[in-house]
């Protein structure tokens, strides 16, 4: 009997490499289990998100019991089908996000797929970060263009895609990082503003430079991050909360901001949280204009391995991620026999 492997969270809590372990499956049993409208993929990349401890710490869903499979994005060949989809899509390529994606197959329903032309893990880094900060400033950031823009975490899988695509919308852009080599990348990538937080102070830069309030943030650092964007938000302007990084690894756990309402009463200010999933219905639209934007060169996906291969280095590369250590999207490359990226 052929088997795979795959990570499982064997308890709760925000610890990723403490609580969970990789484990053995029968791939005969995955196949029996297909249904007619299924397929099989050999995963040959999966892609990090801060919010993966969120997961392995029950937040996303309470009820939930250890043992439990765990990931969100997957990246591969399709290598069996059900009987209600055609025998030719064997053998082509797609992208997968679903809870339980950190594993070297995947059981999933063809029209959850997402179909890709090639194994190119620049595709990860349009699923869950690219359609954050897609519909997360144009749905609730309600974007135009003209407008000044921050993004805090700019470097990262989903601050990269949102400095590009405010950018292209016609607006200044502000970008927060903590190198110089991410300054360096965000410069290429058209931010206007890019903030070293390790070398420069992000209040007082703010307060200097754009005395008049900033009229979006994306932002997903939390803390006093949160704070002094809030502070330096415009009248009218809308903070959106696409995270608290800076506390998942946190031994109190998850902690969220507090708002004081008199903020935004008087400048009639918005903040507005965005949980992806609420907008599944905007999906479709939103990632077939990124795969052009990607296709025609107007946007760029900056993927990071941090020389990383193999289910067993998913931990570091979580690890990596919540320190801050990355550039651009982490991804990695399950197989050594896959091009490195």
């Amino acid at each position: 009997m052929s088997t795979y492997r795959k990570i499982q969270a064997k308890e709760l809590g925000n610890n990723f490499r403490a609580v969970t372990e990789i484990v053995e499956a029968s791939l005969d049993d995955l196949l029996s289990k297909m249904q007619p409208d299924s397929i099989v993929t050999k995963n040959h990349y999966v892609a990090i998100n801060a919010s993966d401890v969120n997961f392995t710490n029950g937040k996303y869903t309470p009820d939930v019991k250890p043992p439990f499979d765990v990931g969100f994005e997957a990246l591969g060949e399709i290598i069996a089908v059900g009987s209600k989809v055609p025998q030719s899509k064997v053998g082509s390529y797609v992208a997968i996000m679903q809870y339980g994606a950190f594993s070297e197959y995947t059981l999933t329903k063809f029209t959850l797929a997402i179909p890709v032309p090639d194994l190119k893990p620049e595709y990860l880094g349009l699923i869950s970060s690219g359609l954050t900060a897609s519909i997360g400033l144009r749905e609730p950031g309600r974007m135009t263009s003209g407008e000044t823009v921050l993004v805090t975490a700019a470097a990262g899988g989903a601050g990269q895609i949102a400095v590009q695509l405010a950018k292209l919308a016609g607006n200044h852009v502000i970008g927060t990082c903590s190198s110089d080599e991410k300054a360096a990348m965000l410069k290429s990538m058209g931010c206007d503003r890019v903030i070293n937080y390790k070398k420069e102070d992000f209040a007082k830069v703010l307060r200097k430079e754009y005395p008049r309030g900033v009229d979006i943030v994306f932002e997903s650092v939390g803390g006093d991050f949160f704070k002094t964007c809030l502070r330096n938000l415009a009248p009218k302007g809308r903070l959106l909360v696409i995270g608290t990084v800076s506390t998942y690894n946190s031994e109190k756990g998850i902690q969220g901001d507090k708002v004081d309402t008199l903020q935004l009463l008087s400048t009639s200010r918005t903040i507005s949280g965005f949980f992806m999933p609420a907008y599944a219905s905007h999906f479709q639209q939103h990632m077939k204009e990124m795969v052009q934007a990607l296709s025609s060169g107007k946007l760029i996906v900056q993927v990071d391995d941090g020389g990383l291969c193999g289910l067993e280095e998913v931990a570091f590369g979580v690890e990596n991620l919540l320190q801050g250590k990355n550039m651009g999207k982490v991804v990695i490359p399950l197989f050594k026999s896959r091009p490195r990226l």
